[in-house]
C-alpha cells in the first residue's frame, strides 16, 4: 500500500512534488561553482586490499567495511592531511551546513564499536555524539525539527544515522539488522525511526527537510527471490514512510544524493559488489516515481558514494574495474563528463564531501508523542490498485494486520496475528495498532483468501499513516469524499503479546499474483 499521512491526503503527491526541491538559479550557480573550486575536500579512505569482494543477500546488501580507514583533508592543490590519526578507523564523513564541522563514524581503538563523532573541519576537537544501541554509522545532519505538544513547540537540533538494532538480524540472517535512528547533537533523545525487518541504510536529507534512504525489502515480489532495494522516503521523525523511487531501473538502488539542480543521483545494480559500486542513475526531486534515467553504463566503470557540489555536479568515487583503485572524481549528470579531483595510489578513496557552507534544509514539525503507544493506519479505497490489477468493488472484505518479529542469531524472523478489521462497502478501512512495530497489511476476500499484501510498514507514536489505495498509482490523488471508515472509531488491534497467534510463514493463506488475477476474472473482471 502507498502510505499517506493525514496532512498528505489533501495533496497526495506532496512528498513527491515538493516545491522545495529548489534548483539553484543561474545567478547563484557561478558564485557557488567558484567557491567550490576553492574549498577543500574531506575524503574517506581504506587501505588497498581492504574492500570486500562479495555482497550479501544475493547482491542486495553491501558488506560492512571501513576498519583501518581514515579521513583526509585535501586542498584544491591536491595536498592531503590526515584528520583522524587518533582513531583506529574512521569513515562516513558529513559536513555541517555552515561548513565548520564534520560528523563521521569512528572506532577510537581497534575492536571498539562504531560510534558517531563530531570534529571541527580542521580535525580538532573530536567529541563522541552517540554509539547508538549497538553501533552507529553513516551520520547526517538533519534540519531543525519542532515537536508540537500542548505545552511547547520545542526545536530539536539532531543528527540521523544508521544504527544496529541490538540482537536483531535481517530476514536473510546474513548480517545485523540496521535502521535509521536520530539523536540530539548533545547525545540525548536517542530514537529509532524506521522499523523494516531488513536493512535500512544511506540516509540523506532533501532540501525540504525530508529524508531519502535505501531499504532492503526481501519480501517484495518485484525483485525476484531476494526482493529489491528501492529508495524510500520518510519524514525526520519516521512518519509518512513510502517508496520514493523503486519500480524503474535496476533491482538495487542505494547511496542517494540530492543535487543543486533538482535531481537525486544514486548508485544502482541488479546485484551489487561487496563495496556497493555500480552504475549511476537519477530521478527528479519534483517527480521521482516517473523520471528515472540511467546516467552511466557497465562499460563506464564502477561508481559509488555520490555527493553534491554547488554547481549541480557530484563528487563520486570511481574505478575502471574491480581490479582498479578508487579515486575521487567530479561527475556531471547532464553530460556524463568525469573529471579527476584526487587519487592516492596507496589507498582506495571511497567517498568525499566538499568542506564548504551549503543550504540549510527546511525545518520540519512532528506530532510524535512518546506517551502514546499506538497509532492509526487507514485506507480510503482498497479497490484502487496498480493499473491492470484493480480489484472489483467489494471483493476485499477484511483487513488483516500481521506483526513482524525480527530475526535473531538463534531464530528466523517470525509473524504474529494482531487481528482483523472490516472493510466498509466504500472500500475504506481504519485500524489502531501498536506503534514502532513492523506490520504487514493483507486484504482478504469473503472466504479468507489473501488478495493483496504490503511489505513491512509501521506507524509512530500518536501518528496516522494513510493510503489512497493498495499498490495504486503512486501519483493518484485521493477520492474526493469523506470515507465511512474515518467516521467510525478505529478498531484497536493491539492484543497482549502472549495472545498474538504465531503464523507459520508468509504464505499462510496467501496466493500468487497469477492466482489472484484468475480469481478476479472469475468473479466479474476488473473494475
Amino acid at each position: 500500500m502507498r502510505r499517506r499521512g493525514p496532512a498528505a491526503l489533501a495533496l497526495a503527491a506532496a512528498f513527491l512534488s515538493s516545491p522545495t526541491a529548489r534548483p539553484q538559479t543561474a545567478a547563484t550557480a557561478p558564485a557557488r561553482a567558484a567557491a567550490a573550486s576553492a574549498a577543500p575536500l574531506v575524503v574517506a579512505q581504506v587501505p588497498a586490499g581492504a574492500l570486500p569482494a562479495e555482497a550479501l543477500g544475493g547482491g542486495s546488501l553491501r558488506a560492512p567495511f571501513g576498519e583501518g580507514g581514515r579521513l583526509v583533508l585535501v586542498t584544491p592543490a591536491g595536498a592531503a592531511r590526515v584528520l583522524t590519526g587518533a582513531f583506529a578507523s574512521a569513515a562516513d564523513p558529513e559536513v555541517s551546513f555552515d561548513g565548520k564541522s564534520i560528523l563521521f563514524a569512528g572506532q577510537k581503538a581497534k575492536g571498539d564499536p562504531w560510534c558517531v563523532w563530531e570534529m571541527k573541519a580542521d580535525g580538532t576537537g573530536a567529541r563522541r555524539v552517540t554509539c547508538g544501541e549497538a553501533g552507529a554509522r553513516q551520520p547526517v545532519y538533519q534540519s531543525t525539527i519542532y515537536t508540537i505538544t500542548t505545552k511547547s513547540v520545542e526545536p530539536w537540533v539532531q543528527v540521523a544515522f544508521v544504527g544496529e538494532n541490538k540482537g536483531e538480524r535481517n530476514e536473510a540472517r546474513v548480517a545485523p539488522n540496521t535502521s535509521l535512528w536520530t539523536v540530539k547533537t548533545d547525545g540525548t533523545a536517542l530514537r529509532r525511526i524506521t522499523y523494516n525487518l531488513s536493512n535500512d541504510v544511506d540516509p540523506v536529507v532533501l532540501p525540504d527537510g525530508r529524508m531519502v534512504y535505501a531499504g532492503w525489502l526481501p519480501g517484495s515480489a518485484k525483485g525476484g527471490p531476494n526482493g529489491r532495494v528501492p529508495l524510500l522516503g520518510v519524514n525526520e521523525d519516521g512518519i509518512d514512510y513510502q517508496v520514493y523511487a523503486g519500480d524503474e531501473g535496476l533491482r538495487v538502488k542505494q547511496m542517494p544524493a540530492p543535487t543543486a539542480k533538482g535531481l537525486v543521483v544514486f548508485v544502482e545494480k541488479d546485484a551489487i559488489a561487496g563495496d556497493g559500486a555500480g552504475r549511476l542513475a537519477a530521478v527528479e526531486q519534483a517527480r521521482p516515481l516517473h523520471t528515472y534515467r540511467s546516467l552511466t553504463t557497465e562499460k563506464d566503470g564502477l561508481y559509488r558514494a555520490p555527493a553534491p557540489l554547488p554547481d549541480g555536479r557530484v563528487l563520486v568515487a570511481w574505478r575502471a574495474s574491480r581490479e582498479g583503485r578508487f579515486g575521487i572524481y567530479r561527475f556531471d549528470p547532464a553530460t556524463g563528463a568525469r573529471e579527476k579531483a584526487f587519487e592516492d595510489r596507496a589507498w582506495h578513496s571511497v567517498a568525499a564531501k566538499l568542506v564548504a557552507p551549503r543550504p540549510t534544509p527546511d525545518s520540519r514539525s512532528s506530532v510524535v508523542r512518546d506517551d502514546d503507544k499506538e497509532g492509526k493506519i487507514f485506507t480510503l479505497d482498497v479497490s484502487l490498485q496498480a493499473p491492470g490489477e484493480e480489484l472489483p468493488g467489494g471483493a476485499a472484505k477484511t483487513l488483516r494486520v500481521v506483526e513482524g518479529v525480527p530475526a535473531t542469531a538463534d531464530r528466523p524472523a517470525g509473524r504474529r496475528l494482531l487481528g482483523d478489521a472490516p472493510i466498509f462497502d466504500d472500500g475504506s478501512c481504519q485500524v489502531q495498532v501498536p506503534a514502532n512495530t513492523p506490520v504487514e497489511l493483507q486484504l482478504l476476500d469473503a472466504g479468507g483468501r489473501v488478495l493483496r499484501r504490503s511489505t513491512w510498514l509501521w506507524v509512530r507514536n500518536h501518528g496516522a499513516q494513510g493510503c489512497v489505495g493498495c499498490h495504486e498509482d503512486p501519483e493518484l490523488a485521493p477520492p474526493n469524499r469523506f470515507v465511512k471508515a474515518l467516521a467510525a472509531p478505529a478498531p484497536v488491534l493491539n492484543p497482549p503479546v502472549e495472545q498474538r497467534r504465531p503464523l507459520a510463514s508468509a504464505a499462510d493463506g496467501g496466493a500468487t499474483a497469477d492466482a489472484v488475477r484468475a480469481y478476479v476474472s472469475s468473479i466479474g473482471g476488473q473494475r
